[in-house]
């Protein structure tokens, strides 16, 4: 049985977590590097601050420790000769997580995040082992929930279930710190005005119930900078197709940019395990399959942009050579030579009166571990018919004493996978409810939801229900709003139309396959009309997509 050590690292994986490089391995690392003095005791990189790199140690021990904005710190290895320090951050240039110290004189080699991307594409046997070790790392880091943001409140409160799903899905650890058992944190709550939550960042700052979007700023999640440089392609939307467009364009040498509101992974990300997913015959969730391609686009040098709110794109450009204007929330633009339309659909808000008041508070459009822990043995109902409502049902069997399913036609038949049939119908602890739909949800804004009202269609019978949690998986409505006044066609439904529908937007040639109606505007994945909605197809959009993106800038360096 394999066994965790203090720092959260399962000790049967500590060797590729931590490798002991080769002279031979030191020697095809040196030309990515220069070599670096440290003296005892100076840090080497802050937790907060902009890591500048990959330290390949050659002399001395450097110890490497956690500590969060309440200036608790946490031992997590001492490094010597022949081991590497860094972790999937240093990929793209991210603030450090850890702080790393001398605790002896040191000569190490510095890998620029620039150059470590390159190593790992020019070394690739060696690379394999240190992308590996990245990962693992990452993964430790958010197991021993002693870095990161320090968030302070209930535990169980709506704004704390928010910004830990924030957190979670974008693969980003922190330290959860329930007020009622701390005399400090209860004391730093007051300090503040009594308040219900704060978030305390690794440099000290400290936020008041802050939006995604504060403490993604206030963890250097994403740059404030201007953004002059002209891009290849600018991919709107970080799921599984978003992901796999900037996987093999920037492979193939473009220079390409990813944005995304919320996390990486899109619906998917959220599905608590994927089963018919070609390779995986055990199955992947759909945060581990994310986070793999996550770390891959950015291997390849994707620039990512998450959180980044896009408002709207400019496509009024006199000819192909022009730049398309992203325009995001924060005011700045992103200019790129062709957009890839992945935002995806958001699942659809019934019509269910007070719905919006209890969004955050009992209802949710998700199921992750943060809710499982939420619903821990009581009963609980979810709508929907889908893939991912079957997988969220079973996921929730295993922490929840009931899962109602609430399906408005007469089985699961007609939208679920069979494999997913077979499980919810073995799965004795799930009941499905026929022909049925939610009316009415009950509750104050005190308490949150205390309950549910469901009707049979057939019978005209009306159950209501203690369910204090609410999950919602119907249909879907496309993340299109944005793309209002630009000139982008779409269905009646509001998913871009591409290919031969979109053709009359092209005087002069026919639209490609995932071409939209605006030349070098493609769209991929759930937003796309016709797309048939399922991980696979959404990845082999994306993949198709870039052989046309290079047939368009080739056409368009002709026209030149």
């Amino acid at each position: 049985m394999a066994t965790t050590n203090a720092n959260g690292t399962d000790n049967s994986r500590l060797h590729q977590t931590f490798p002991v490089l080769s002279d031979t391995e030191i020697a095809r690392i040196a030309r990515f590097g220069t070599v670096q003095q440290f003296a005892r005791g100076s840090r080497l990189f802050t937790a907060g601050e902009i890591g500048p790199g990959m330290f390949v140690l050659l002399k001395g021990v450097v110890a490497v420790t956690q500590r969060d904005g309440l200036g608790h710190v946490v031992p997590i290895v001492r490094q010597g000769p022949g081991e590497f320090l860094a972790e999937v951050g240093q990929l793209s240039g991210r603030p450090a997580l850890v702080d790393g110290h001398a605790d002896e004189d040191v000569e190490a080699l510095l890998v620029s995040p620039a150059q470590l991307r390159a190593l790992l594409v020019a070394e690739a046997d060696l690379g394999e082992r240190i992308t590996r070790a990245l990962i693992l790392r990452r993964v430790a880091l958010i197991e021993s929930g002693a870095s990161g943001p320090v968030l302070i409140g209930q535990p169980q409160s709506p704004d704390m279930a928010r910004l830990e799903n924030f957190l979670r899905r974008n693969g980003y650890p922190y330290h959860l710190v329930d007020a009622a058992e701390d005399p400090d944190a209860a004391a730093l709550l007051t300090q503040y005005g009594a308040c219900k939550l704060l978030a305390v960042c690794p440099d000290g700052s400290v936020l008041v119930n802050p939006s995604d979007e504060a403490l993604a700023r206030c963890l250097g999640m994403v740059d404030t900078a201007e953004r002059n440089e002209l891009f290849d392609v600018a991919v709107v939307g970080a799921g599984p197709a978003g992901l796999a467009t900037a996987v093999y364009a920037a492979s193939e040498g473009l220079r390409v940019i990813v944005l995304d509101c919320r996390a990486f992974g899109g619906q998917a990300g959220a599905s608590a395990r994927i089963e018919n997913y070609l390779g995986f015959p055990t199955g992947i969730s759909g945060q581990a399959l994310a986070g793999r391609a996550f770390v891959q686009a950015q291997k390849f040098g994707v620039e990512m942009l998450i959180p980044a709110k896009v408002v709207s794109l400019d496509c009024s450009r006199d000819n192909p050579l022009e730049s398309l204007a992203i325009a995001l929330a924060d005011g700045r633009t992103i200019h790129a030579r062709t957009v890839v339309i992945a935002s995806g659909a958001r699942y659809r808000r019934p019509d269910v009166p007070r719905l919006a008041e209890f969004e955050g508070r009992g209802v949710w459009y998700w199921a992750s571990a943060i809710e499982a822990k939420i619903c821990s043995q009581q009963e609980v109902a979810l709508v929907g018919g889908g893939n991912s409502a079957g997988q969220a049902a079973v996921f929730l069997s295993r922490h929840a004493a009931k899962v109602n399913v609430l399906v408005r036609g007469p089985s699961l038949a007609a939208s679920m996978s069979r494999y997913l049939i077979d499980r919810i119908e073995a799965t004795p602890n799930i009941s499905l409810q026929p022909h049925t739909e939610l009316v009415r949800l009950h509750g104050g804004s005190d308490e949150g939801l205390t309950g549910a009202t469901w009707r049979c269609h057939t019978s005209g019978n009306e159950h209501d229900c203690a369910a204090r949690n609410i999950f919602l998986f119907v249909g879907a409505e496309p993340e299109t709003s944005w793309l209002e006044g630009c000139g982008v066609t779409v269905d009646k439904h509001g998913f871009v139309l591409t290919g031969a529908a979109a053709s009359p937007g092209f005087p002069a040639r026919p639209s490609t396959a995932l071409e939209s109606s605006v030349p070098g505007v493609f769209a991929v994945g759930d937003v796309r009309s016709g797309s048939v909605k399922r991980v696979g197809g959404a990845i082999g959009e994306g993949a198709a997509a870039v052989a046309l993106i290079h047939q368009h800038l080739s056409q368009s360096s002709a026209v030149a």
